[in-house]
């Protein structure tokens, strides 16, 4: 399983996973262009966002065709899968399984609607009311989802195949529109969502901006994305953002837009730490800037007499570079990966595994020995792979290892698309630093604040979300979740 990066988590353990986004969406209404193809190249732009399943649909103006499957993105599609999809219009989504489990079946985007019209929805976030409009849809038909429960009948379980099938169901003569503006109102949680009919791009951003969601400018047409840099890889020109509570349409007219709640944002402070591509921009803040600086607070925060500064691979290099230019601690390299790994590989047995066998990276002992190390990286959540990379860098001769991370102390579940571990997962419950120091066997461990880190992405402290920092749930939780709460936090 590929880390929320794109980065092999069995770079230094075999089996941990780290943060995981719930997915990568992409959307072009370009006439004239291999809109196809420009949404390949989006979702391969987001690869890191999601690498369970991938999908593109695409519309000529009289029918949406839709191809999807297990993988990564250049796994599923091919020049022959391409060359199928044309049209005027297509979107595309690259899935990690938040809601619904990881099969075909709830690979996006999804498909629905009755012979009289078709959508087709790729969704990034994840929902807290699921149930609720479950209900919903199931009372508006008396044979259960109706003809409109499109892929809910077909075995998909996502939240996304519910909001799906309620669009579809709209009365006779009600546009797609106007059905989204009726009943984006109704959906509560962590939505990003970008959908078509034979005609016309859609995309709306929840009231509370949880996820980025951007807009681009083709010669031709124009692009919605999750990050500004799958906007770079297309040619496209940033426009700005998709607002919270905003609906846009994009048709033959050009863009138009509609309010459909009042915007309350709460963006993720995670995108900025550890989720997006260091070159996107989120609400004009560049990421690598942001943990470039998070890096140097950690060192005005948490200094140490050291040697080199070093990242934990790869995600924690720009904190580094920060932490090395603050403390003037030079900055090296202490581990050599192997970029030709795939994601798969054969399964080391027992004997194999117990030889310590390590298939992306080794460490460069005449750089290590005998050195104290500072290193570097975004965040512990189970605490495993830290204690892997300790054990390692000591095997290699390193005589002290100064751990520092970039985000405080992972204390909360992610309700809103992060697939964080439960709290019972989390190491960062129910001890304190000392103790997590402890636990993955570090000389020192230092964690930078929650002001640090906010002030680093150069956002108002109320216009982010830190649930999983702090407990405080700015949307609320699933009603199925509420019992992981302290009461505090409900």
């Amino acid at each position: 399983m590929a880390r929320g990066d794109g980065r092999l988590n069995h770079d230094i353990l075999p089996g941990e996973t780290g943060p995981q986004d719930a997915c990568g969406v992409f959307g072009v209404w370009a006439p004239g262009e291999e809109v196809g193809k420009l949404t390949y190249y989006g979702l391969y732009a987001l690869q890191h966002r999601g690498q369970e399943s991938a999908g593109i649909a695409t519309s000529d103006g009289e029918r949406v065709l839709v191809y999807k499957d297990m993988g990564l993105v250049s796994q599923v599609f091919d020049e022959t899968s391409l060359g199928s999809l044309t049209g005027h219009l297509a979107i595309g989504h690259t899935r990690y399984s938040t809601t619904g489990a990881s099969k075909w079946e709830n690979a996006q985007p999804t498909l629905g609607g009755t012979a009289h019209h078709t959508i087709a929805l790729a969704h990034n976030g994840n929902l807290i009311n699921t149930s609720e409009l479950r209900g919903l849809l199931s009372a508006r038909h008396v044979d259960g989802f109706g003809t409109a429960g499109g892929e809910l009948r077909r075995g998909n379980t996502t939240d996304t195949a519910i909001v799906t099938s309620l669009l579809g169901s709209r009365a006779e003569g009600v546009s797609l529109e106007e059905a989204a503006m009726e009943q984006l109102p109704l959906v509560k949680g962590a939505f990003c969502f970008v959908f078509m009919d034979e005609h016309t791009l859609y995309a709306a951003r929840d009231p509370q901006g949880v996820r980025p969601l951007v807009i681009g400018r083709l010669e031709r047409g124009w692009v919605v994305a999750s990050e500004t840099a799958a906007l770079d890889i297309v040619g496209a020109s940033y426009v700005r953002e998709v607002e919270p509570g905003e609906l846009v349409v994009v048709d033959e007219q050009g863009l138009r837009t509609r309010r459909f709640a009042e915007p309350e944002p709460k963006g993720c402070v995670f995108e900025y730490v550890y989720l997006a591509r260091p070159d996107t921009t989120i609400a004009g803040r560049g990421v690598y800037e942001a943990r470039v600086e998070m890096g140097r607070e950690l060192a005005r925060q948490h200094p140490v007499e050291a040697d080199m500064v070093m990242p934990s691979p790869e995600s924690g290099t720009p904190a580094a570079i920060g932490y090395a230019e603050e403390s003037g601690i030079p900055y090296g390299q202490g581990l050599v990966k192997n970029a030709y790994v795939g994601r798969t590989f054969i399964a080391p047995s027992q004997t194999i595994r117990q030889l310590g066998i390590r298939l992306k990276l080794n460490p460069l002992r005449d750089v290590i020995k005998g050195k104290r190390l500072v290193v570097v990286d975004d965040s512990i959540v189970r605490g495993n792979t830290q204690r892997a990379l300790v054990r390692m860098l000591r095997e290699a001769g390193a005589a002290e290892v100064h751990v520092r991370i970039s985000s405080p102390p992972v204390r909360w579940p992610c309700f809103y698309g992060i697939d964080f571990a439960s709290r019972a997962e989390l190491i960062a419950t129910g001890i304190d630093i000392e103790g997590v120091r402890r636990s993955v066997g570090a000389d020192s461990l230092g964690y930078i604040s929650e002001d640090g880190m906010i002030a680093a992405t150069h956002q108002p402290r109320e216009r982010l979300c830190t649930a999983c920092f702090s407990g405080q749930y700015p949307l609320g939780v699933p009603d199925d979740q509420a019992v992981v709460l302290d009461p505090a936090h409900a």
